[in-house]
């Protein structure tokens, strides 16, 4: 099989004390933009203290999941309501997170409360062409590329950092792309190679 190659590029401005924005771009070996893409900051030593977001949403509907990947924070509560008129049975076997909400209509009773970091990947029990991925994030530094394959991650301190980097292109249960990354002193210019197996 072929493999397309992500190239992340990313460029940064810091001041003495606090970082400016990192601003990424990610696209595929041809040069054109990947959206969905993910990318966390995570501190090099340490750990930063990371909230819950608000409840999510991840619907279902034209037999699809909305969005296809959704980036939260550990502790966050997601919601799966059914906007079509089968039902659906959604379920995770993965490590981050194990859960089935068996055949039901509208919207469950309860949220699903994501409690590991690490990445969930959803399906339909009834529906096997339905997929998408839920990635849990262990910091408060994270960015989701747009359709532009750009992303930017606000409010990082300068200092020593590792980037994780993740696309659903990447082969079944591969793990983050980490490399390590200074924020501080100055402008820092880098770029990323990620081979990615094509998918059909």
């Amino acid at each position: 099989m072929p493999a397309v190659r992500i190239v992340l590029s990313f460029f940064a401005t810091t001041a003495l004390v606090q970082a400016a924005p990192l601003s990424v771009t990610v696209t595929d070996a041809a040069g054109k933009p990947l959206a969905d893409a993910v990318v966390m900051l995570e501190p090099a030593t340490g750990k930063a203290p990371v909230k819950p977001l608000p409840d999510v949403e991840i619907s279902q509907a034209k037999r699809q999941f909305n969005p296809r990947v959704t980036l939260i924070t550990v502790g966050t509560k997601v919601a799966f309501p059914n906007f079509d008129t089968v039902r659906h049975h959604v379920y995770s076997f993965s490590q981050a997170k194990t859960f089935e909400l068996k055949l039901y209509a509208g919207v469950p009773a309860a949220p699903v409360v994501f409690d590991k970091p690490g990445l969930a990947v959803l399906g339909c029990n009834i529906h096997d062409r339905m997929a998408a991925w839920v990635v849990v994030a262990d910091t408060p530094w994270f960015a989701r590329t747009a359709v532009d394959g750009t992303a930017r991650i606000d409010g990082a301190p300068a200092g020593a950092y590792r980037l994780a980097s993740w696309h659903p292109g990447l082969p079944a249960n591969s793990a983050p792309l980490v490399q390590n990354l200074q924020l501080g002193g100055g402008e820092q210019r880098e770029t990323v190679q990620l081979a990615v197996d094509a998918a059909p």
